[in-house]
Formats: structure tokens, sequence, C-alpha cells
């Protein structure tokens, strides 16, 4: 199916109203693999039909909501990018560790963790290296604006070609039970995050005091000033000491947020300038 112009125009608005996601001219060919099929299961024969219905549905109704869904990239997989998981391995973590040694207490958010792997390598990476951990009160909280990312999450039920990506096999058969063709993380690991539904752009729930933030790959679909407003906001809920992780390709500069680089051996991370 094709997308007008006018019709490409409305989504683009759509998807920056709704989530700040920026589709700049180029993009149509991606909006029309995306919502192609959501308009054939609304019964529509064309995408003109279908922002049609959209034009009029109320905001964030169901339509819209799967809309925002289609729209947004979930792409992700276990211990993505490698280096950022070595550096919290042999530097942030037990920095971490010894500033929090008195409360004893570890509060994690993955933010955009889309089908979760990406807080369930978190949460295998602390059972697997900092056994000490285990007499803390260790949180981790993942948030996605998708649904179906966050139910796939909570499920934590993930085929061969999922636990492919980047899972190590010796970490695949300690933490994952076989059944039917898919692994399925052990309960003990899935119970150690905490998936919660979060629109980066509108209002954020209260979070505890954050000791480590991880929002990887979701900045560059965002323009400078919302960059800039979300980046203010982690900042407003981290504690003194805390770490921030942002993708291989992001970072702070040109943005008034406070946040500094801090160059480890193996990835950068960002603190907060005192």
């Amino acid at each position: 199916m094709k997308i007008s112009n006018k019709d490409f125009e409305f989504v683009t608005e759509f998807a920056m109203h709704n989530a700040a996601i920026v589709l700049e001219p180029g993009k149509e060919y991606l909006v029309e693999s995306r919502l192609s099929p959501l308009a054939k299961e609304n019964g529509c024969e064309t995408l003109e039909e279908y922002v049609a219905k959209l034009r009029v549905e109320a905001s964030m109704s169901v339509m819209h909501r799967a809309a925002i869904d289609a729209l947004t990239t979930n792409e992700t997989l276990f211990f993505r990018d490698f280096k950022p998981f070595e550096m919290l391995r042999k530097e942030i973590i037990p920095e971490l560790i010894e500033n929090r040694r008195k409360l004893r207490r570890l509060n994690i958010w993955s933010a955009a963790s889309s089908t979760g792997q990406e807080p369930y390598s978190l949460a295998m990476l602390l059972r697997e290296h900092f056994p000490e951990l285990n007499d803390w009160h260790v949180t981790i909280v993942g948030t996605d604006i998708s649904q179906s990312a966050l139910e796939k999450a909570k499920a934590g039920i993930f085929n061969q070609f999922e636990v492919n990506r980047g899972l190590p096999a010796p970490m695949l058969f300690k933490y994952f039970d076989s059944a039917d063709g898919k692994w399925i993380i052990k309960k003990e690991v899935r119970d150690t995050v905490d998936f919660k539904p979060l629109n980066l752009i509108q209002s954020w729930p209260i979070f505890p005091p954050l000791d480590l933030v991880l929002i990887r790959n979701v900045l560059i679909y965002f323009d400078v000033e919302t960059k800039t407003s979300i980046l203010n906001k982690i900042g407003a809920c981290v504690q003194p000491n805390g770490r921030l992780l942002l993708g291989s390709s992001e970072s702070t500069v040109g943005m008034d947020t406070g946040w500094k680089p801090l160059d480890y051996e193996d990835s950068t991370a960002y603190e907060l300038a005192s």
C-alpha cells in the first residue's frame, strides 16, 4: 500500500505529537510497511482509508496505540553492543556497590526496553558476577511505550533466533528452560525485572532514587529539544554518583543537561556534573 503526501504529513505529526518520533521525508516506505498490516486488520483496502480512520479516532484509542506501536522501532538483543556490559561488569557495578555499601540498595532503570532483552541481560549479569547483591535490595525496571513489546517481555519467552543474538550459550542453558522450540527465562530471573508502560514524552511515574539508567538507542529518534528534556528529567531522578548509559551513536554534545562523559576502558558512561 502506498501513502499520499497529505497522509504522510498527518502520520509524521501524529507520531511526533504522541511519541516524539521524528519521521523525516524519505521515510514513506517505513510508514507504508508498518501501517499496511494494520490497515488490512481494520478492513481498509488502502492506507488512505486507514489514515482517515486514524484522523477521527479519539486520542490514544486502541487504534491510535496500535499505530504508535507499529511506528516504534523495537530492535533489541541480549547484551547489545557487548562493550557497555563489559564496562558495567568491570567498572560501573563495582563502583556502585562500593558507593552504596551502607544502604545495600540498587535501583536500575532500563528505558525503552522493548521486548526485555536489555533488563534481562542486566539481571543475568548481576547474578553471574555479583553474588553479594543477593543480600541487597536490587530493583530493575524495564519500561516501553509498546504494549505488545511489554507483554512479550513479561512472558520472557524467546525463539531460537532471539536467544542466538548476543546471548552466550552457557547463560542460555543456565538461565533458560526449553519447551516446544522456545526458550523461557527462569522464574527467578524473570521476577527480578518489573516491566511497566511509559511514554518518555508524557508524565513519568515516581521512581525511587536511581543508581543506573540505560536509555540506549532511543534518543536518536527524537529532536534535540525532546532529547534535552528527557535527559534533564533523568537527571532529576538519579542519585549522586549515579550513572547513565546511552547508545554508541548517542551523546549529550550540544545539549544543556548537566551530564558529562566518563571514559572507561570499554565504553563511555555519563554522570551529573557536581
